[in-house]
């Protein structure tokens, strides 16, 4: 199985249909089972997209912002079939971003089918027009018997909206999934994995599994290089990470076979897209080895 994660920064790129292109070609190329997406927005005041239903989409559970003509996530999969894929999707939006953008969540599902949808708030606001707002989504694709969610987390040291409230809330919303089966939770967590004692370390110390640990092949696993929007002011005042960080992560609920986990998206491997780098893995067959 093969799956990648992205935060994508969609339309507030610069040059951005440009990296559209260049997002969907790599898709169609590496041919990941499981795409989960952060930051994949829509202009608010756009028109509402036509031809959902021939577009792949799947409506997820709750969801009530209609899907406009430039969403990122319905733009990709319409290319990505009009590349002669078949591809699945579903998208949620959590809050008014820039304060012009519906952003949210997303999952394409090239090759495959959506069963179902789950949704929720881990932020204790809940206000469209706060940027703090933070809503998790998880989808079961056809032939696949685990769940895979999306997140993208606040910061550690957050006042308003701190990383552990967050994670507890998501923990608590992911107890029953984790009893019933094997549970994927990818994104951007906005915790430096070279940082001790913080967010990366509490994740890990409830029995969720880093897949760049656990691969036998990877690289360097660095996610985002430079000060980039949201970490400008921690930056600035402890310098933490200023080298490049790896805050974008696949974890799973048990310890998995991965054969790679490599980035993509970082001007070596792909062009850059997004002010993020995506985390690609490849888990192994059982009784498959690979040197």
């Amino acid at each position: 199985m093969k799956i990648l994660t992205l935060n994508t920064h969609s339309l507030v790129e610069k040059d951005y249909e440009k990296k559209l292109g260049w997002f969907v070609e790599a898709v169609c190329r590496e041919k990941p089972d499981i795409i989960a997406l952060q930051e994949v927005n829509q202009s608010a005041d756009a028109p509402e997209a036509e031809g959902l239903a021939a577009s792949g989409f799947v409506r997820a559970q709750g969801e009530e912002v209609p899907v406009r003509q430039d969403n990122h996530a319905f733009r990709a999969a319409k290319m990505i079939r009009e590349a002669g894929i078949l591809c699945s999707w579903t998208w949620i939006s959590a809050k008014l971003g820039y304060g012009k953008y519906d952003e949210g969540m997303a999952f394409l599902v090239p090759e495959g089918k959506i069963l179902e949808t789950d949704s929720f708030y881990i932020s204790r606001v809940r206000d469209y027009n706060v940027w703090k707002t933070r809503k998790v989504l998880g989808i079961r694709a056809e032939g696949l018997e685990d769940w895979f969610y999306t997140a993208h987390m606040g910061w550690w040291e957050d006042e308003e909206e701190p990383f552990l409230n967050q994670w507890q809330e998501l923990e608590k919303r992911l107890k029953g999934p984790r009893e019933q089966g094997t549970v994927w939770l990818m994104g951007d967590f906005n915790s430096p994995a070279a940082v001790r004692g913080q967010g990366y370390d509490y994740i890990k110390s409830h029995g969720w599994q880093d897949t760049w640990e656990l691969a036998e092949k990877k690289d360097s696993g660095i996610t985002v290089e430079g000060v980039i929007d949201g970490w400008r002011k921690l930056l600035d005042e402890k310098d933490a990470g200023a080298a490049g960080m790896r805050i974008d992560h696949i974890w799973c609920s048990k310890k998995v076979s991965v054969a790679s986990s490599n980035v993509m998206f970082n001007g070596r491997k792909e062009p850059k897209v997004s002010d993020h780098f995506g985390v690609f893995i490849e888990t192994k067959k059982k009784g498959e080895n690979r040197r």
